[in-house]
């Protein structure tokens, strides 16, 4: 659903209001993570916040990322719905084990007893000339996690929704927010309490022809690829924006391949073993004599960090031209 309504805003202005709605209506929304206090964040998602509601409830913490999560856990324990900060996606990686072996298992392995209300938000993704430790995709990592759900919204309205959806939620939601989108991609957010569900895929532009499924930056590069191939007279291209990468919304993915017959998947991440080797699988699992042609995966090329030379960086990332020529391509089968 697209809103035909309410504020107009950037989408790290949408994280930081959200946030500050959240902290006022309830008592029990606390935020940590390194510099969101005074600063207001590297990106100045937490900006104003401190202010506000002190430093008891926005809490500046060491640069550990293991101890944000860890203290984040407990916090959640003991009755408070933090949303702990990791100031690059890169950053996550020493607090996995309290992620993967603590939070997200925290449920399971106490018979249900206990449930870990935890928010991770974390910028992620390249196109920044930020090179290696500031341009990680993570999701695949993550998405692996049972327990664990992993969210990539990328428009203000859903960045609004999932975020009052994870705060919401009993479980542990590590919440992506591609970097390259915070201030350069801009919608209407609707007033009130507006929600988007976990685990609800969009169909961001409908079409007829060909599918491309895709999350985070690409949405806004397939739909434009999508709306120029469709200028020049060529296919009719669906865009389906997954939101969540975890739990998938497989639903909404076959019910696109087989109106369409042929699947473009596109991500930043590696091709190897990433999000679209999922959503390829299982199409061709539940869709197979639907599709006229074969899945296609567009993704980064298996190399170990995006570069910090900018002809390099051009050179591994996936934009409107490589979606539009192989969208022609796969039409062309």
């Amino acid at each position: 659903m697209i809103p035909d309504g309410g504020e107009e805003r950037t989408i790290v202005d949408t994280v930081r209001q959200v946030q500050h709605d959240l902290m006022a209506a309830d008592g029990r929304v606390v935020v940590l993570g390194e510099d969101v206090g005074p600063r207001g964040g590297v990106f100045r998602a937490t900006d104003g916040l401190y202010a506000e509601f002190g430093d008891h409830r926005v809490l500046d913490t060491p640069l550990a990322e293991s101890s944000i999560v860890g203290i984040a856990i407990g916090m959640a324990l003991a009755g408070l719905r933090p949303i702990a900060e990791i100031q690059f996606a890169d950053f996550i990686h020493s607090a996995f084990d309290q992620i993967v072996s603590e939070a997200a298992k925290l449920h399971y392995r106490s018979n249900g007893e206990f449930e870990v209300p935890l928010v991770i938000r974390a910028p992620w993704g390249g196109g920044v000339h930020g090179a290696l430790y500031h341009s990680q995709a993570i999701e695949a990592f993550y998405a692996h996690v049972v327990g664990l759900k992993v969210v990539a919204p990328s428009t203000p309205a859903d960045v609004a929704g999932l975020l009052r959806a994870a705060v919401a939620d009993p479980d542990p939601v590590l919440f992506l927010e591609h970097k390259k989108t915070y201030r350069l991609i801009k919608g209407l957010v609707p007033e009130g309490d507006w929600t988007v569900p976990i685990g609800k895929a969009s169909v961001a532009r409908p079409g007829r022809d060909a599918s491309i499924i895709t999350y985070g930056l690409h949405r806004h590069l397939a739909v434009e690829a999508a709306d120029r191939l469709a200028a020049d007279g060529g296919p009719d291209v669906e865009v389906i924006d997954l939101r969540t990468i975890s739990p998938l919304d497989i639903d909404t993915i076959l019910a696109s391949a087989t109106k369409t017959g042929r699947v473009l998947v596109v991500h930043e991440d590696n091709i190897s073993f990433g999000v679209g080797a999922e959503v390829a699988a299982t199409i061709a699992s539940e869709a197979f004599y639907d599709l006229d042609a074969p899945v296609i995966r567009l993704a980064m090329a298996d190399v170990p960090a995006m570069p910090f030379a900018p002809p390099l960086e051009h050179a591994v990332s996936i934009g409107v031209v490589e979606i539009s020529a192989a969208i022609t391509t796969l039409c062309s089968r």
